[in-house]
Parts: C-alpha cells; structure tokens; sequence
C-alpha cells in the first residue's frame, strides 16, 4: 500500500508539534529516545510526551526538557551552551547511526535551515549559528520527526524523499523575542524559506509566531507540494499540541492515508459489478511539435506510471493542424507525468482534473499453446460464486513474439491462445 501523508496546519507548525502528531500516531517515544542517543547530546535534553487539552480537544504534546548539567568538565565551561555550526551537526547526524531515509532527511532539513538563516544573515550556511538551546531543541526535533516519518513507512518518491503534502501556511503577526531581539513574524528565516519553496500563505487573523523556523524547514524541505489535500483514503490522525492557547485549537493535524488509487470495493448497492478509483487526467494540445517527439514522450509517460496515453487530431487557432495530449494516470504519479510533458514537449500549460473511473478486478494467468508459453488478461465482475468473465484478453507481446518465432500469422497463435484459455475454463 502507498502510504501517504499530509500536514494540515490551522495554527502554523513547530518542530515539537511534528513530534506530538507522529508520537500521537504511535511512534513510540521510546524509539525515538533510542534512536537520538547516536547523536550524542543524551546528556542535554529528555525527551516526554503527555495528552493535554488545546480548547477542549486532546492531543499529544512532547516536551524536550534541556538538562543543565552541574557536571562542568575541566576546561569545557559550557560544554552543552557552545554554538552549534551546520558541519558539526551534519557530522553528528552522519554518526549517528540513523536509518538511512532519516538520515538523508534530517540532513536535506537541517541544510534548507542554515540555507535560509544564512540568506537572511548575507553569510554562507556553514556560517550560520545554531544558537544554544535552539541547537538542542532543533536536532531533536528535526532528526525526531525525519525518525518518526521513517518508522510510519510514508512511501518515498524516486529522489528518496517521503510523500508527504503540507496545507498553506497560517502567517501569523506581531512580534517575537529573538537573539537580536525584537522581530516581526513570520520571522526572516520563515518567509526566506517559504519564498524558497513558493508556498501558499494566508492570514488567520492570530497575530502570534505560528510558524518556526524548525517547523517551516520540517514541512519545506520534506513536503512534496503545498495546498489542498491530496487524493486519499484516510487512515488515522495524529494530532500534536502546540505550546501556547490559541482562539481556535493550537493543534498540528498529520493525516496518514494511502493513496485513492488503492481503494477497491466503493460498490455502494446500485452499482456491485466494478471497482471505482480515482484517477487524474492531464491534457494539453500541441501544434509546433515533431510527431516523432511524441513517440519519445508516449515510453517517458509511461515510465513515469501512467496507466494510458493517447493523442486525437485536432484543429486550432489560425487553422493550425494540432494533437491533443490525454494522459490517465494515478493521482500519486501526476506530478511526474506533468514534469515529463513539460520537458519533452513545447507546451506551456497542462490541464488536469480529477475524475473517477470504473474497473473490472483482473489478473494475468498463464496458458500453455504448442508453440510455448502466452499471458492471459483475465477481467471479471462481481464477486465468486456470482463472478462473470467479462474480457479475456492474450498479451500482444507474447503472441507477436512466438508468431516471429514459429513464422505463423499472429491472429492464429492470439485464436489458440484463446481457444486453449476456454478449454481449461469450461
């Protein structure tokens, strides 16, 4: 099953908050202590979780408790109070030990973090100052959710990334107490990372910090797209509390689900005889491309996961003989099919809708002709005892290839390949 997730964030996110969703999901705290103890900074933080109350609904907060510790080692003052520098963490996160997906991710996090300060700083990431206690809280934080997302098995896309999506973002108002003290929020770091990634914003007219640098660099560098949620079969919530009361709950809403296209059986009464899925349809028309790019462009679609691909003549303006460009293919897969028609074709907008599409159940059996061995698709309706053969269809491939081979019409080995199917399922 694909495992998908999405960020649903009302009142902004924070590094602590993605822990409270994903401890709320059933990361168990005790992985993650376990887990953050190869970073080597057991000694400065404890990590705990608890249920609280955000306006009358529970949800999961975790705390990390910094330990100041009495034990000063001989000439290492502030041993746990030194500044904390992009290449000493990365070099923590590396000997760690994590597994490998969290690793990857906390470091692409942490990487967008120093990119973004650094930016806002005019100083190059290395450069940048992870401040005490905010070093602390960020590692925990960030290489704890990269843990968690890991442990819950999100999917990952081709480049290794999880496939996780992230509303718009609340943007917050006032000011906040910082290092250089007093800041307008969003902070710089946050909006410096959300021009990074081109987010969608709005106001909710609560003038607080609710997005923190952590929590921004969390959902920006980990998130595939931003917006409105995915198409998905939803399987659980997890819900992880945010520290201070806001008018309406101060709740991050992580919504794990599996991607539409696995749902099987929405046979209400009406309608028993097929599966229904949900598909996503791109469409675009071209008139200034070679045919022979579009040859190239059916195998990259295809390669990219489309389930059908297929062009129609057309007429357009000025009387331009044109195509039409129809793909169908998985709403998990449509990014990339979109990214495929971009860079092999000349056009420059791609339309896409959402529909849903009726499938009979089916499955490839295997029969046995004189001249060797053909795949059969077999589609039906309903379920056994009442199940009805509605399609029985020879693989083109198969048959062409013993029809080369034997030097025999290819409708004749494709006719015994069916005869042969029917005998056995009489």
């Amino acid at each position: 099953m694909n495992k998908i997730a999405y960020l649903q964030c009302p009142t902004g996110i924070s590094g602590d908050m993605c822990l409270g969703a994903l401890v709320s999901l059933g990361v168990p705290v005790e992985y993650l202590i376990k887990k953050l103890n190869g970073l080597g900074i057991e000694q400065e933080y404890q990590l705990r979780a608890e249920f609280v109350q955000r306006n009358g609904q529970q949800a999961t907060k975790v705390h990390v408790d910094l330990v100041h510790d009495h034990h000063h080692h001989q000439g290492h003052e502030h041993n746990h109070h030194h500044t904390r520098h992009l290449p000493e963490i990365e070099r923590m996160i590396l000997k760690a030990g994590l597994p490998s997906r969290a690793e990857a991710w906390s470091l692409g996090v942490f990487r967008q973090l120093a990119v973004a300060e650094g930016a806002v700083h005019g100083i190059s990431p290395e450069k940048v100052h992870f401040h005490e206690v905010g070093a602390i809280d960020a590692i925990v934080d960030i290489v704890g959710t990269c843990l968690g997302l890991d442990w819950l098995g999100i999917e990952s896309n081709e480049e290794g990334w999880p496939l996780l999506y992230c509303s718009a973002f609340p943007t917050g108002g006032g000011t906040v107490r910082a290092a250089h003290g007093q800041m307008a929020v969003p902070v710089p770091a946050v909006l410096k990372l959300w021009e990074m990634r081109g987010c969608p914003v709005y106001s909710n007219g609560i003038d607080k910090e609710l997005v923190t640098p952590t929590g921004a660099a969390i959902a920006t560098t980990l998130a595939r797209d931003f917006g409105s949620p995915p198409a998905i079969a939803i399987k659980q919530i997890g819900l992880g509390a945010g520290t201070i009361n806001l008018p309406i709950p101060n709740i991050l809403r992580l919504w794990l689900g599996e991607s539409a296209s696995l749902q099987s059986n929405f046979s209400d009464s009406k309608d028993t005889s097929s599966n229904l899925e949900t598909i996503s349809v791109l469409e675009t028309q071209i008139d200034d491309l070679n045919p022979q790019a579009i040859g190239y462009v059916f195998e990259a679609l295809f390669a990219a996961g489309a389930v059908d691909v297929f062009t129609q003549a057309i007429a357009m303006k000025k009387s331009r003989l044109g195509i039409l460009l129809t793909v169908i293919c998985h709403p998990e897969n449509l990014l990339s099919c979109e990214a495929v028609i971009f860079r092999e074709t000349t056009t420059l907008g791609i339309r896409r809708t959402t529909q849903q599409r009726a499938i009979l159940q089916r499955e490839i059996q295997h029969v046995e002709i004189e001249y060797g061995k053909v795949r059969v698709k077999v589609a039906w309706k309903g379920q056994s005892p009442e199940k009805v053969i509605a399609n029985v269809q020879p693989e083109y491939e198969d048959c062409a290839e013993l029809a080369r081979k034997h030097n025999i019409p290819w409708r004749e080995i494709q006719r015994l390949a069916l005869q042969r199917w029917y005998s056995i399922n009489r």
